[in-house]
This record gives structure tokens, sequence and C-alpha cells, in this order.
């Protein structure tokens, strides 16, 4: 046993309930050497014992696999392979690969279902390589994850709080830049295209768990480049549209709203949405994956911002990556975790922590909506409360 600073032993932490004791006994037992061996010779737990096995080594190779992903990206490979089957020395001339550098990459692939194996020695589309063919938001965001590597590569310092700004700290800079709505075109460029580029896929998402032909106005915070409301333009003609976002951005919503032929019915509108109040006239409010990218008090702030621009039953909707999704744990848990923690700011949260900031913030009635794709994101809607009666003049008078 270790001992503390005043020379006193730390005592051993005590199972609680029988549970708890059946898993630290399970535990001890799938730790020992001996029995790691006999479960992988016994026929019975032989698989079980090679699943894990199997799942370990994932883990351990995973920025191997990702790398392989990013050279069938950068090379076009998808692309190329959708136009039909090729031959390996084919597709070496295209790549502009030496011989046995294709052949290297061609075999990762296909062990990855990236990539399959056809007949005459030739080389298609796997299973996961054509979900990929035309999805410019995979694209985007596996050519991103470089700037999220370079930030990982020491994760233990990361935790402890780095020395330096972080790459991510940089590719989002309005995560800490005193005044955000100061920042040039330059400086907001980069990552509003990446968030352009994933919107569809998104929209697709939250218009198919939700309807908005009973409102009039929509508001869109944080919007970026208009993506999102030209989808829902699109899905709702007869909807207006008003986008807030920090003005460099908002001229970019303008010129996008003008080029998709909606400039009578989109308005753009910059500033810092969370100190800067937001215009009125709308009656349900949007925030798509923005919440999640702030700590707790910049967020219950944001939402307070967006309660004062709706009026009385008016509708908030939340798009999030939630923590604690069924069957998607290490999205919000493992891989926006340490995302956010490179970035500085924000994490992913539970449906009830949401719920906690949603009525902090003035709304309620939340609702996780179902169906949709809750690995992408989850749709979230609630009712603003009514405000309080203000006192009477009268007594206003007499206080």
């Amino acid at each position: 046993m270790q001992g503390n600073a005043a020379g006193l032993t730390a005592p051993m932490a005590r199972p609680g309930s029988w549970t708890d004791r059946l898993v630290a006994a399970r535990d001890r037992l799938l730790a020992n050497p001996r029995f790691q061996h006999w479960a992988a010779a016994f026929p019975l737990t032989r698989p079980i014992a090679r699943r894990r096995t199997r799942a370990l080594f994932d883990l351990c190779a995973g920025f191997v696999y990702s790398q392989i992903l990013l050279a069938c990206v950068q090379l076009r490979l998808f692309e190329i392979l959708s136009e039909g089957p090729q031959t390996e020395a084919t597709l070496a001339d295209r790549l502009a690969l030496p011989r046995d550098a294709t052949a290297r990459l061609l075999t990762a692939a296909v062990s990855l279902q990236l990539v399959s194996r056809r007949g005459g020695g030739c080389f298609g589309l796997g299973k996961l390589g054509a979900a990929a063919v035309g999805n410019s938001a995979i694209a985007a965001m596996v050519e991103h994850h470089g700037v999220l590597y370079a930030d990982l590569y020491d994760p233990v310092a990361l935790l402890r709080g780095p020395n330096t700004p972080t790459g991510l700290s940089r590719y989002w800079p309005y995560a800490h830049a005193e005044h955000p709505e100061a920042l040039p075109s330059d400086q907001v460029n980069a990552y509003t295209a990446l968030m352009a580029a994933s919107q569809p896929m998104i929209a697709a998402e939250i218009l198919a768990a939700c309807r908005l032909d009973r409102y009039q106005c929509l508001l869109d915070i944080g919007g970026g480049n208009g993506s999102f409301l030209v989808a829902v333009a699109a899905r709702w003609p007869r909807l207006r549209l008003m986008l807030f976002d920090l003005p460099a951005v908002a001229e970019q919503a303008r010129d996008r709203f003008a080029a998709e032929g909606l400039s009578e019915r989109a308005v753009g509108f910059g500033g810092d949405f969370r100190t800067d109040p937001l215009p009125t006239g709308a009656d349900i409010v949007s925030l798509v994956r923005v919440i999640h990218d702030h700590d707790d008090a910049a967020a219950l702030a944001i939402l307070r911002t967006a309660r004062a621009a709706l009026p009385d039953n008016g509708t908030l909707l939340l798009a999030e990556p939630l923590s604690g999704t069924a069957g998607g744990e290490p999205i919000g848990a493992a891989y926006f975790g340490f995302y956010l923690l490179a970035m500085g700011s924000g994490r992913a949260r539970s449906f009830p922590e949401l719920q906690s900031l949603l009525h902090e913030a003035g709304f309620a009635k939340a609702r996780l909506l179902p169906g949709g794709n809750p690995l992408l994101t989850s749709v979230i809607v609630a009712r603003t409360v009514p405000a309080a009666p203000a006192l009477s003049k009268g007594i206003d008078k007499r206080m």
C-alpha cells in the first residue's frame, strides 16, 4: 500500500454491493494469465477470447486504420473506383504510386472493407468505400483530423493542460477570442467550410425528425454560411428565415442566400451570440451543434439569449451529439470528449444534463425526438416558459 504525505496508508476501496463484488471477481479472473491462456484454447470460450483480443488490437491500431482511410481520400481512390473495377496496374498509374505501394494500399483497404477484390484481378469499391463516394462531409472530416491527431500526440500532457495553444484551439478561434465578433474572414473561412460540408447530412437528420410547417419564422443561431437554412428553405418554402453568426460568417451567409435566390425570405445578422441580443420575430430558434462547443456557463448564457429572442410558447430546436446514446457511447464519451478537450472548450452532454440547462434558461417540456441517426446528431425540442407577470406600477412606486 502506498503511503500518503502524513505517513499513513491510504485505505483500500471496499466493494459496495454484491454486484460490485461479482464484477471485481470477474476482473481478477479475466486479468489472470492462466485463465487467459485456458480461455484462448477451450473451444467454447475461444471465439469470445479472440473477439476481445481483436477489439483490443483494433484500439491499438486505430490510428493506422484512419491513416489508410486518409490516403484513400487524398488519392481520390473511391472516386476512381466508382467509375468501375480496375486492375492494380491501372490504379498504380492513376494514383501516381509505385506498383508495390499500390498493392500494399489496396490490400490494406480490402481488409478494412474500403475496397473489394473483383474478378480478373480487379478492385472495386468496398461497402465502406461506397458509402464515402460523393460524401464531402466524410472527406472533409477525414482530412481535418490531422489537426486533432497532432494535438493528441501526447494525450497525458493534454489532460494535464497544454502549455501552448493546440491546433484545434487555433482552428476554432471563436472559442477563445476575447472579441470573436472582430475575427476577420481569413480566420473563420476554414471552420465555416468544414461545417458547411457536413451540414447537408446533419440537416437531413434534423428535418426527418421534426416538421416546421406550423412555424412562421426560424432563427438559426451560429448558422455558419447558411447551409442548414438552405436545406430548410427547400423543404418549407413558406418559412421565413434568419441567421445569426459572427459578422464575417454572416456575410458569407448573405452571399449564399443571394446565390440560392433566398434574399427575399432569408436574412443574415452579425454579432456575438454569447453577449449580443438576437433579432426578434422568430417563433422557433435552432442551435445546430453549437452548445457542445461551450462550457456550462457559456452554454447557459447562449440558451438564455435564445430564450430572450423567443415569445412565450416559442420553440427551441436543439441538435447535438449526446453522450450516453445507446450504441454510440464511444462517440460522445471518447471522440467528442477528447476532441473538445483539444479544442479547449465544451463537452458532450447527456439528455438529462441538457434538460437541466434548458430548464435553468427558461425552457420546459424538453423532448428527445425519436427517429433519425443519433450517431450523427440527436434532436431535442423545448418550449419557452411564460415570463412571470411584471409588478404593477402602483406597487413599483411603493417599493
